[in-house]
C-alpha cells in the first residue's frame, strides 16, 4: 500500500507576486522560498479568488467562488453547512493542524486562549492553534488569542498595544517593531510550526496549514530586519493617473523617499518570513518526512504598495490580485515554471487529489495536479 503524502501549506498574508527572488526580484531576499521553487514548480499566473482576507480564505476552504457563496467582505462567516477541504481530509484519515490566522469567522474577534475555540473543530481541524492576525493582535487592549496571552505572560502586551495604537494614518505603513525579535508575531507563529512538525506522530498522514500574519500592514518588521534594507534600492511605484482620473477614491500621492521606506519594510518582513520557512522545512527534513510531503507556498492576496497611489488590497489591480504560488513534492517537476492561469482557491481540489480523495462535486475550484508533474499541461 502506497503511503499517503503529508501536505504542508504555508500561506503569507498580503504577499504580492513580484516580491520573490525566483520571480526575478533582486531587491528582496528569499533564499528559502527560492530553493523551494528550484525543487518544484513556480506558478507564474496565480490569482486570488478575492483580494480581501476573509472571502479569499473562505473560497480556499470551500472551493466556491465568493460571488456564489456570498462571502464578499471581511464581515463574512463560513456558512455552517459549508463543506471545507479540511473536513474532507480529516474524514479521509488525516490529522489536520493549523497555526496562524484562518479568517473563517473574522467578525468574531476572540480566538481563545489556546486558539482552539469550538468552531475550529467544526471546520475540520483536529490540531488547531488559531492565532490572531495583525489587526486582532494590536487593536484591542486585552488579548484576543494565543499570541496576545503569550505576550501578556511576558509582560509585553500593554506596551505592544500602546505602541501600535499610537501610529496613525500612513505612519502605520512603515513602523519597525519595538518588540524583541523573538517575540514578534510571525516569529511566534513560525516557532510554533516548527514545534508542531517536530512532535507530530507518524501513524497518520497530516495536513498542516501555517498561516503567517505578514507581510500584511503595518509593515513593522523587527528593527534588525529593517536595518538590513536601510539603504536598499527599491523599484519605483507605478505612477497614478493624472488628477481627475484617480483609479479609486483611496488613491494618494506620496513622496518617493517615503514610498521607498515602505517597500524596504515590506521586503524586510518578507525576508523574516522566508527565514521561518527555511526553519520549518529544516524541521521537516530532520524528521525524515521531506520526501513524502507536498509543500505549497502562496498568499491570500497581494498588496498595492504605492502602485497607482494605492496601498493595501481590495481593488481589482494586478498587485492586489496576483499572488505567488510554489509547489514541490513527490513526483513534481523540478525548477519549472508553469504559466497556466490558476486561482489560489484551486489549491483546495489539488490538495484533495494529492491526498487520494475523489473530486468534490458542486465546487468552482479546479485541480491543477497535472501541472505539478508537467508544467505545460493545460
Amino acid at each position: 500500500m502506497t503511503r499517503r503524502p503529508n501536505i504542508l501549506f504555508i500561506m503569507a498574508d498580503q504577499h504580492r507576486f513580484d516580491y520573490l527572488g525566483s520571480a526575478g526580484a533582486p531587491f528582496v531576499r528569499t533564499p528559502n522560498l527560492d530553493r523551494l521553487a528550484a525543487r518544484g514548480v513556480r506558478f507564474a499566473n496565480c490569482f486570488t479568488n478575492s483580494p480581501v482576507c476573509a472571502p479569499a480564505r473562505i473560497g480556499l476552504a470551500t472551493g466556491i467562488d465568493p460571488m456564489r457563496s456570498g462571502a464578499l467582505d471581511n464581515e463574512s462567516f463560513l456558512r455552517p453547512e459549508a463543506v471545507t477541504y479540511y473536513m474532507r481530509l480529516r474524514d479521509h484519515g488525516y490529522r489536520v493542524g493549523c497555526v496562524g490566522k484562518l479568517d473563517l469567522a473574522k467578525p468574531d474577534t476572540y480566538n481563545g486562549r489556546h486558539g482552539d475555540r469550538p468552531c475550529v473543530f467544526r471546520w475540520g481541524f483536529t490540531h488547531p492553534e488559531e492565532v490572531e492576525g495583525k489587526e486582532h493582535s494590536l487593536k484591542y487592549p486585552q488579548p484576543k488569542g494565543p499570541y496576545g496571552f503569550w505576550l501578556q505572560e511576558k509582560g509585553l502586551y500593554e506596551a505592544y498595544h500602546r505602541e501600535r495604537v499610537s501610529h496613525k494614518g500612513f505612519a502605520k505603513l512603515c513602523c519597525p517593531s519595538e518588540l524583541p525579535t523573538e517575540t514578534f508575531l510571525d516569529c511566534y507563529q513560525g516557532r510554533r510550526a516548527v514545534e508542531w512538525i517536530r512532535r507530530v506522530p507518524e501513524d497518520f498522514p497530516w495536513h498542516y496549514f501555517v498561516s503567517f500574519s505578514g507581510p500584511h500592514s503595518p509593515h513593522d518588521p523587527p528593527k534588525e530586519y529593517f536595518a538590513r534594507f536601510a539603504e536598499a534600492a527599491m523599484p519605483e511605484a507605478v505612477a497614478p493617473p493624472e488628477p481627475g482620473a484617480a483609479p479609486c477614491r483611496r488613491a494618494h500621492r506620496l513622496e518617493g523617499a517615503f514610498l521607498a521606506d515602505v517597500r524596504r519594510a515590506y521586503c524586510a518582513y518578507i525576508t523574516l518570513i522566508d527565514e521561518w520557512v527555511g526553519r520549518i522545512l529544516e524541521a521537516l527534513e530532520a524528521r525524515g518526512m521531506a520526501e513524502n510531503t507536498w509543500v505549497f507556498y502562496s498568499a491570500d492576496h497581494g498588496e498595492m504598495l504605492g502602485d497607482l497611489g494605492l496601498f493595501g488590497k481590495s481593488v481589482p489591480y494586478e498587485p492586489s490580485m496576483h499572488v505567488p504560488l510554489l509547489a514541490a513534492g513527490p513526483g513534481s517537476a523540478r525548477g519549472a515554471v508553469c504559466r497556466a492561469m490558476v486561482e489560489m482557491s484551486d489549491l483546495n481540489p489539488t490538495i484533495c487529489r494529492l491526498a487520494g480523495l475523489p473530486a468534490q462535486p458542486g465546487i468552482d475550484a479546479r485541480s491543477f495536479h497535472e501541472c505539478l508533474a508537467d508544467p505545460d499541461a493545460p
